[in-house]
């Protein structure tokens, strides 16, 4: 499941997150919101039809996650990647402020989408119209956020109905782990299926 909060030049979209490290098996899971440009799309039908929105180019991902193996609501695992390269996120950027109060740091990236998009290479002009607008929506926006914490996430089933939609994902992170013998089985079997 996920939120979009649709403006006119760029979308934040919200919802829950479930990860598998690579490297190490650690499973992290909480909310994540990223900013996205909507790709101008030609007006069509009547001035009563339905419009297409298309959420595209990625800007900015913030991921306010606990590891599953350190206690809950610590926000161990959050991080945020301030640029993209096309649709592939930078490295993590870990920040003392946004592990120490994720919500009052999302808040404060959301009062400028300008720099946000700046730093990808968009011009805060193509934005300016909005800049405003999310400013003025980021509590609302954040609150739904909090709605889908890691805190707020307690057993397996939970987590797997905010985020079946992201089973191929998931399945994607096991095929590629570097030792799959640290993969949990029993906690992923709903992501996996009947691939594993």
């Amino acid at each position: 499941m996920l939120q979009a909060f649709l403006f006119s030049r760029v979308a934040v979209v919200v919802r829950h997150w479930f990860e598998i490290g690579l490297n190490d098996g650690a499973m992290e899971h909480g909310a994540r919101l990223e900013l996205r440009l909507l790709e101008p799309e030609v007006r069509r039908g009547t001035e009563s039809a339905a419009q297409r929105f298309v959420l595209d180019r990625p800007m900015w991902r913030a991921d306010l996650f606990d590891r599953l193996d350190q206690p809950a609501g610590t926000f161990s695992a959050a991080h945020y990647h301030p640029t993209f390269n096309g649709i592939e996120p930078c490295d993590r950027v870990w920040d003392p402020a946004l592990k120490e109060d994720p919500w009052r740091w999302a808040l404060e990236q959301l009062a400028d989408i300008g720099a946000l998009c700046e730093r990808n290479g968009v011009p805060r002009d193509t934005v300016a119209e909005d800049i405003g607008d999310v400013a003025d929506q980021r509590g609302r926006i954040v609150q739904f956020a909090q709605d889908l914490a890691p805190t707020a996430c307690t057993s397996v089933s939970q987590c797997f109905a905010l985020t079946k939609d992201v089973s191929e994902t998931v399945r994607v992170m096991v095929k590629n782990m570097d030792d799959q013998s640290k993969l949990d089985d029993e906690y992923v079997a709903p992501w996996l299926g009947s691939d594993r």
